[in-house]
C-alpha cells in the first residue's frame, strides 16, 4: 500500500486525463477515455478537447455529432454531458435511479401527486420519432396537465425518459431553444441494461481520474452505494492511501507518475470534470479556491488551480481575462501568456486583436 502525496494524486490524475502532455489521439477517443465531457453549455467540451488533443479543431467535435458517435443529455449529477454513442447506451440505464432522485429533488414539486409513468409515456408519444424542442413539449405537458408548470415538466422528462439533444444543440456558439429526441430514434438503438455495468465504471472512473475514493466515485457520478460495487472487484484494484489516512482504490497498471513531473499551462473548460469530480478536489486546488470554482474555468499553473478565465469579446477584439488566486513569478506569466495566446487563437480566431489581461481574484465573490 503505497502512501500518495497531494501533488502525487495531482500528476497521477493530470496524467489520466492527458493534461501533462496533449495527445494525438482522435476526439471521439478522448471522449470515451474521460467518460464524457461536461456539457452544460455549447462551447466547453470544444475547450475541454483542445486542452488535450494536439491540432484539435471545432469540426472534430461538430461532425461527431452530426454523424451521432456522440451525444449530448442529461447524465451524471443530472447536469449535461457529451458522451459516445456506445458509451451512452449502456450508461443511461445505470444512471436510471440516480436520475428519479433528480428529478424528484429537483423538479419534484410540479409532479406531485402525478403519474410518473403516465408523464413519461405521453412524452413519448409526443415526441414520437422527431425532434420537438423543450418549449414544446412544455406547452404540451401543460395542456395534458393544466396547471403544471411547463419548465418543470419538460426538464423532468430528461430525468424520466432516454432523450437526447440532437444538433445543431450543443455545437460550438449555437445556443437557442433546446431539442429533445428520443434516444432509440435518434441512435437507432435502445439504451439497455448491461450486466455488470456498475464495476465496469468504476473501472472506468478510475482510469480517467483516480485513485479515488469510494466517495470521489459517488461525487462524479451522482450515484450511492457503490461501497459494495467497489468491494466486490477485489483484485481487479489495488490500494493505496492518502496523506489523511483514507483508502484510494486504483488500476493495477495505471500511470503514478513522478510528483515532480512538470505540468503545463492548462486552460480548463468551463465545469471541467477534472475540478468537479472528486469528494476531495484537493489534488486539483485548496478550499480557498474551491469556492470560486463553480461556473468561470479554471487555469492550472503547475498543475493547480491558481486562476480563473473568460474571454471578453468586444468590436473588434477578443480579450482573455486572466483573475489570479495568486501573483505568478515571471516564468508562470510567461508561460500563462503562451499558452493563453494560443487559447485566444483557437476560441476567437476571427477578432482582430488579442490582449491578455491579469487581475487578482476578487476575495468577496
Amino acid at each position: 500500500m503505497a502512501l500518495l502525496t497531494r501533488r502525487s494524486l495531482n500528476r497521477a490524475t493530470s496524467q489520466r486525463q492527458l493534461l501533462l502532455e496533449r495527445t494525438g489521439l482522435p476526439a471521439l477517443e478522448v471522449t470515451e477515455r474521460l467518460v464524457g465531457l461536461q456539457a452544460q453549455d455549447p462551447d466547453p467540451p470544444y475547450i475541454g478537447l483542445w486542452s488535450r488533443v494536439e491540432d484539435f479543431r471545432l469540426d472534430d467535435l461538430t461532425r461527431l455529432l452530426y454523424e451521432r458517435q456522440v451525444v449530448r443529455a442529461t447524465l451524471f449529477r443530472g447536469t449535461q454531458h457529451l458522451l459516445s454513442t456506445e458509451d451512452y447506451l449502456w450508461v443511461r440505464p445505470l444512471l436510471q435511479p440516480m436520475l428519479d432522485r433528480w428529478q424528484k429533488g429537483a423538479f419534484g414539486k410540479f409532479t406531485a401527486g402525478l403519474d410518473l409513468a403516465e408523464i413519461a409515456a405521453f412524452s413519448r408519444e409526443f415526441i414520437g420519432e422527431g425532434t420537438v424542442t423543450r418549449v414544446e413539449l412544455g406547452r404540451a405537458l401543460v395542456e395534458r396537465w393544466p396547471g403544471t408548470d411547463k419548465v418543470g415538466m419538460a426538464r423532468s422528462v430528461q430525468g424520466l425518459l432516454p432523450v437526447v439533444h440532437p444538433p445543431p444543440d450543443g455545437t460550438w456558439g449555437k445556443r437557442g431553444a433546446t431539442p429533445i429526441a428520443l434516444a432509440d430514434h435518434w441512435l437507432g438503438r435502445s439504451p439497455a441494461v448491461e450486466e455488470q455495468a456498475a464495476r465496469k465504471l468504476v473501472l472506468r472512473y478510475l482510469a480517467a481520474f483516480g485513485p479515488a475514493t469510494v466517495k470521489d466515485v459517488q461525487a462524479w457520478s451522482g450515484m450511492t452505494r457503490l461501497r459494495e460495487v467497489v468491494d466486490g472487484l477485489g483484485s481487479q484494484l489495488v490500494l493505496h492511501r492518502n496523506e489523511a489516512g483514507q483508502d484510494l482504490y486504483d488500476l493495477p497498471d495505471a500511470p503514478l507518475p513522478d510528483p515532480d513531473t512538470p505540468a503545463p499551462v492548462r486552460f480548463l473548460a468551463a465545469l471541467d470534470n477534472v475540478v468537479l469530480s472528486h469528494f476531495d478536489r484537493s489534488r486539483m486546488m485548496d478550499e480557498v479556491v474551491r469556492k470560486h470554482i463553480v461556473v468561470e474555468a479554471a487555469v492550472t499553473v503547475d498543475g493547480f488551480v491558481q486562476g480563473l478565465w473568460h474571454i471578453r469579446q468586444e468590436k473588434t477584439g477578443a480579450t482573455l481575462v486572466v483573475k489570479l488566486f495568486r501573483p505568478l513569478t515571471g516564468t508562470e506569466e510567461e508561460a500563462v501568456m503562451e499558452e493563453g495566446g494560443r487559447l485566444l487563437r483557437f476560441a476567437a480566431d476571427k477578432a482582430e486583436r488579442h490582449d491578455i489581461e491579469f487581475r487578482p481574484v476578487d476575495p468577496g465573490v
